[in-house]
């Protein structure tokens, strides 16, 4: 286990991981398209595992899943840090690119590939999910 750190761009909210990612992925839905003009590399953490620091701002959307969203942003510069599933409470996302050090992990899989533009580079080493990839199992009780 790795423990990381990151911030938002202008660095009013720190991050601190204490678990390895249960997933990282590379997604393609239309909402991370939006959020960064591209897919966009996201961890799945246990919620128990991640702290913050600093004012964040919320926006709630119902996405393709059918899922209600809710997206944390940095109150002060906008950095999207976080975000959550109202179906999933217990998983929360981290976008990769925050990290102190990004390169400190890799993604595995594409998700939302039937979304991403004709242009989009996507890894063939990658696997590919169509739509929402199935969650994945809980971690062991005390790693969380």
């Amino acid at each position: 286990m790795t423990q990381r750190t990151g911030r938002c761009l202008c660095g009013a909210v720190t991050f601190t991981l204490a678990v390895d990612p249960l997933a990282v992925r590379v997604c393609w839905c239309r909402d991370c398209q939006h959020l960064a003009a591209n897919g966009t590399v996201n961890m799945l953490v246990p919620t128990s595992a991640l702290t913050h620091s600093g004012p964040l701002s919320e926006h709630v959307k119902v996405a393709n899943s059918g899922n209600e969203v809710t997206r944390q942003f940095c109150s002060n510069c906008g950095t999207h840090l976080f975000a959550k599933s109202n179906t999933r409470p217990q998983f929360r996302v981290v976008r990769v690119g925050n990290l102190d050090d990004p390169s400190s992990i890799q993604p595995g899989v594409n998700i939302w590939v039937a979304s991403a533009p004709d242009w989009a580079c996507l890894d063939s080493s990658l696997e590919r999910v169509e739509h929402q990839p199935a969650p994945p199992s809980q971690p062991p009780s005390g790693q969380a």
